[in-house]
């Protein structure tokens, strides 16, 4: 074996958008398994999160970004900080974009962030739903118009062909060094409470509607394993007002029970084990505007 060949190759790879373009989707599908939570609705990712890709002599740290966006409140700053920090050491960048609609002020901000970058290192602007685009073409031109010298690609993340492509695309860009990771390391190196108070949210997400999703933090208090083998998790589901209560719960605890068990089922999926899952509800006025509510819940 040559020297070429035994020397390793490694680097970090920013996923970086507005919301809901498929950031977490195409994270998920370049793994083969599910580490970051996805739902229809915007700004379901809040943290950054990490997913390990090991191929060969070459390994790719994917971070996936929360979508950036014009802050409302201090989750919002505290979000688009998440993705500026992402930026500050990467090796190359993806902005995913969504070809079913033009360019918005948003994708305008992403450009803006992304412009110091070009030249410097590989910024892939990368047009993501390309399968269900009218005139995904004509999309891809208006995007690439915002950031002129990113390198273009059109993809549906989907697509498991599709992703394949662009993953080894990756895999040739990445500088040499040292694998940051172990070769056999879990696809994620997210924390375990983390992970349950992501999937428990997810499922909040999908279930609720209007403001009250955006308004409700998890955060696991307590993870304990039992004699029988079984995963215990205990966690707090944060709302912003009294009225948010009785919604979360549903008549006769119907809706925490529901969703209790869609993310018991997911969880133990991917931990191969029993899991049990003990919700209980309590209010925090006003967390999403407090700096200190926010370190409180482990946005920090």
């Amino acid at each position: 074996m040559n020297e070429a060949t035994e020397r390793t190759h490694s680097g970090f790879v920013a996923i970086l958008g507005k919301p809901n373009v498929g950031k977490s989707t195409l994270l998920n599908q370049m793994l083969g398994v599910k580490v970051a939570p996805i739902s229809p609705k915007p700004q379901t990712t809040r943290k950054s999160v990490r997913g390990i890709y090991t191929e060969g002599n070459r390994q790719i740290v994917f971070v996936d970004t929360p979508g950036l966006h014009k802050p409302a409140d201090a989750l919002g700053d505290y979000i688009n900080r998440q993705v500026t920090e992402a930026l500050s050491d990467v090796d190359v960048v993806l902005w995913l974009v969504d070809l079913r609609h033009p360019p918005t002020p948003e994708d305008e901000l992403v450009a803006r962030t992304l412009e110091p970058l070009v030249g410097k290192k590989p910024v892939l602007l990368v047009g993501n739903k390309a399968d269900a685009a009218k005139y995904p073409d004509e999309a891809l031109a208006a995007y690439a118009a915002l950031l002129p010298g990113a390198e273009v690609r059109k993809i549906s993340a989907l697509s498991e062909r599709d992703v394949a492509k662009l993953r080894a695309e990756i895999l040739a860009l990445l500088p040499v060094g040292p694998f940051f990771y172990p070769p056999d390391h879990a696809k994620s190196d997210q924390p375990i409470e983390d992970w349950i108070a992501e999937t428990i949210r997810e499922e909040v997400m999908k279930r609720l509607r209007q403001e009250i999703p955006y308004a409700v933090a998890v955060k696991v208090e307590e993870v304990a394993e039992r004699e029988n083998g079984t995963l215990y998790a205990h966690a707090v589901l944060y709302v912003e007002r009294e009225a948010h209560k009785p919604i979360l719960i549903g008549k006769g605890g119907r809706m925490l029970k529901e969703l209790g068990r869609a993310a018991r089922k997911q969880l133990e999926l991917f931990l191969n084990r029993p899991v049990f899952l003990d919700l209980e509800v309590k209010v925090y006025p006003n967390w999403r505007k407090d700096p200190e509510a926010l370190r409180e819940l482990g946005y920090e």
